[in-house]
């Protein structure tokens, strides 16, 4: 991939949402939720982005609404503001 994030920004994988749920029912298209959760890819070189010690693989939380989304390689990804940025999944 030849992107890279620009000042204080992270660029987020989003992670697909599970198709079926616990109880064994299968959710369609409509009926899905995006969940706010995804794998940093890259991130800029801007000092409030280095306060927050994130790494690429890290697994991130963020606003739902926020950001900016884009397709690359037919892949959803997410460009952030650092924050945008909520916690890191551990």
């Amino acid at each position: 991939m030849n992107i890279q994030p620009l000042g204080d920004r992270v660029l987020i994988k989003i992670l697909e949402t599970e198709e079926i749920t616990a109880s064994g029912i299968v959710l369609p298209d409509s009926a899905k939720e995006k969940k706010a959760e995804g794998e940093v890819m890259g991130l800029g070189e801007g000092e409030k982005l280095a306060k927050l010690k994130l790494k690429v693989g890290d697994i991130v939380l963020y606003g739902k609404y926020s950001g900016d989304e884009v397709e690359i390689e037919k892949e959803d990804y997410k460009i952030l503001k650092h924050d945008e940025v909520l916690a890191i999944v551990k």
